[in-house]
């Protein structure tokens, strides 16, 4: 096998680095100039994988759109056909080396906050070119040892206002209007986000109308309690502000993502200020 895919599509494969639906991601060289990329591979072996395609060009196309820092950049989108049907398709990415939020090791309350902030930060530098990413997850957040981040995995971004024929998203993450099939929008992001903010901090997640269910297909009932009374030490501001995030009707949601990045980056300040200006015990100390 490994003989088979050394070289591909213009492409050198050094090694496997990770797997996702129906895809493997490899650490390649592209022959035409050398650069190291990350290669998003996926092989037509079943009518179903035509989503999979689907989804590739979507994120290809969109990433092509969004010049962000935060954003994953993609740079080409390579089919191989055999007479007239496609039957593989390659994406080189942005080779970015880091760890998802999921995978990732423990972070503290401020380093959560700092990541998320950068998330919406790059959320908000689509919803300004008029999409929305519609499927942030702690899988979907890269994090190198340095702090930088990566938002990944645009598929299932869309135009903003648009309405989906088919539900899709993480059904843990996904937000009412997704799965009522309604116009989405950039607080359906917000959605999204908070609640993966709310699993951050408490290690559990939103209940979402795809409810979670047990072997025998019974539902199973989802604890629902704002941050602060899962952990203490979470504060009372930052604790509202995922709860307002998830809201169900999206009307009471946020106003906008910049709304979200300033309620963060209040909380943040707030946090390290109380850390770094402790004014009575330095008076204390002199």
């Amino acid at each position: 096998m490994a003989n088979n895919i050394l070289n591909v599509g213009g492409f050198r494969i050094i090694k496997r680095i990770g797997t996702g639906a129906r895809s493997t991601i490899y650490l390649a060289t592209d022959d035409q100039n050398g650069e190291e990329v990350a290669l998003k591979r996926v092989i037509y072996e079943r009518p179903e994988d035509s989503r999979i395609f689907e989804q590739m060009e979507a994120e290809y196309k969109m990433a092509r759109r969004i010049d962000h820092p935060y954003v994953r950049k993609c740079y080409k989108l390579e089919k191989i056909r055999s007479i007239f049907k496609v039957k593989e398709m390659l994406l080189s990415m942005e080779m970015f080396d880091g760890q998802s939020l999921e995978d990732g090791p423990t972070l503290s309350l401020v380093d959560v906050l700092l990541v998320l902030k950068m998330v919406a930060d790059g959320l908000n530098a689509m919803h300004h070119q008029g999409f929305v990413h519609c499927d942030i997850k702690p899988n979907n957040i890269l994090l190198s040892k340095t702090g930088a981040i990566r938002i990944i995995d645009l598929g299932q971004s869309c135009k903003i206002g648009t309405t989906k024929q088919r539900i899709q998203g993480t059904p843990d993450y996904i937000a009412p209007e997704q799965v009522r099939r309604k116009p989405l929008g950039p607080k359906t992001d917000i959605f999204n986000l908070g609640a993966t903010m709310y699993w951050a901090l408490t290690g559990h997640t939103v209940p979402t109308l795809i409810p979670k269910k047990d072997a025998l297909g019974l539902t199973i009932p989802q604890e629902f309690r704002a941050p602060h009374e899962f952990k203490k030490q979470i504060p009372v501001g930052v604790s509202k502000l995922v709860m307002d995030c998830v809201k169900e009707d999206p009307a009471k949601r946020p106003l906008n993502m910049m709304t979200v990045i300033t309620r963060l980056d209040l909380m943040i300040h707030s946090i390290l200020g109380g850390r770094i200006n402790p004014s009575k015990n330095a008076s204390k100390n002199n």
